[in-house]
């Protein structure tokens, strides 16, 4: 059998006084748990728990301007990519496109169903508007962050960190890629 910790053992015990109850509310809560397990797809595996790390980035040329995202997932302990992700989102400003960004990395990321997910971005601006810090004045922003809240209940345990854009390199570097190739394929045709 498992243990829990003494903190969680308590409230337990308060909730339901008799031991019996209790495993038996500790054991279904468990096996509903694994019933919403999703399956591995092959070739992607299914990490569950522990804490991840997603990177997260959007930007564009111009604002508004073509813009792109750029995600990356990583696994601290093994100092892993588990995937990275980037596309053109077509015309937005810098602040929709590091939304958006966060969005896709927090869906990419849900597959993996973390403990703990850290999301670190170098939008300032959007870290303090998520943490509670700043208001959000532009209502165009409201529905992205409402979406953002949405998806956050999916987690356990979910932070927003603000970054330095130099320690957010891989996620700029697709954003840009995003858009360099995106640029090319218009100048071909």
């Amino acid at each position: 059998m498992v243990r829990l910790p003494a903190a969680l053992e308590r409230k337990l015990a308060e909730l339901f006084p008799r031991a019996r109850e209790r495993d038996q509310f500790v054991t279904d809560l468990v096996l509903q748990a694994l019933e919403r397990r999703p399956a591995a797809q092959p070739g992607q595996p299914i990490a569950v728990g522990g804490t991840l790390h997603l990177f997260t980035d959007g930007g564009s040329r111009g604002n508004p301007g073509q813009a792109a995202i750029g995600c990356v997932l990583m696994d601290p302990l093994r100092n892993e990519v588990l995937r990275e992700y980037g596309e053109c989102i077509g015309v937005q400003t810098n602040n929709v496109a590091e939304y958006q960004a966060l969005i896709t990395g927090l869906k990419i990321a849900k597959e993996y169903q973390p403990n703990h997910l850290i999301c670190h971005l170098d939008s300032e601006l959007v870290v303090k508007q998520l943490n509670g810090e700043y208001r959000v004045k532009m209502p165009s922003f409201q529905p992205l962050i409402e979406q953002i809240l949405e998806l956050k209940t999916q987690f356990p345990h979910l932070s927003f960190v603000y970054i330095p854009r130099g320690k957010n390199l891989r996620a700029d570097l697709l954003v840009n890629r995003a858009l360099d190739e995106m640029m090319q394929g218009l100048r071909k045709t």
